[in-house]
């Protein structure tokens, strides 16, 4: 390895700057009052039922951990222990093209059982944002600095992530919950 190999790299400070900016741009063009009806669907739901496949099944996880930890029942779909989706539940889909196919056949089933159906993806016009109860859209436009600063799917991934880390602290307020009250709720307690 190079001394110049360690210093801060032009391409890494390029990158991350790019991403935070194109994320926080994404995000703004949100409706607020989107936003707060994600918010009361979620606080309502008996259940939340978090989906995602690949990259956007990580991000599905992180949300699904953080609602249990604000007091709410959530459930990982796919794990064998969560049970069915029920009327009046929510399901959460995390999918940045809104075609795979078992994002669209949990959007059918969920449909069918009367669930709320709250889809994050980056194609408003994708089969699964149409199944949607309720459009969170992140779409980023194409240019030719993403092919290098944020290759595949970075840019939805990072602020899918943003996203419903601040959904969490939304829910947080709403439900009168504080780091203390979430701490008592983790896995492990720190």
């Amino acid at each position: 390895m190079t001394e110049s190999d360690t210093a801060e790299s032009p391409v890494f400070s390029r990158a991350q700057a790019y991403i935070g900016r194109r994320v926080s741009e994404a995000i703004d063009r949100i409706d607020p009052a989107t936003i707060d009806r994600a918010v009361a669907i979620l606080a309502k739901a008996p259940a939340t039922f978090v989906y995602g496949a690949g990259r956007s099944g990580i991000i599905g996880r992180a949300f699904a951990m953080r609602l249990v930890q604000t007091g709410l029942t959530a459930y990982v779909i796919g794990e064998s222990v969560t049970p069915i989706v029920r009327r009046g539940d929510a399901v959460f889909i995390v999918s940045g093209a809104g075609e795979s196919q078992s994002s669209v056949q949990t959007a059918n089933i969920v449909r069918r059982e009367g669930a709320d159906l709250v889809v994050l993806t980056a194609r408003s016009t994708s089969k699964l944002a149409h199944a949607a109860t309720l459009l969170l859209p992140i779409e980023f436009a194409d240019d030719p600095e993403r092919h290098t600063l944020a290759p595949l799917g970075t840019l939805f991934e990072s602020a899918s992530l943003r996203l419903t880390d601040a959904l969490v602290a939304e829910l947080m307020r709403v439900r009168r919950e504080t780091e203390e009250s979430m701490r008592r709720r983790h896995a492990i307690m720190v």
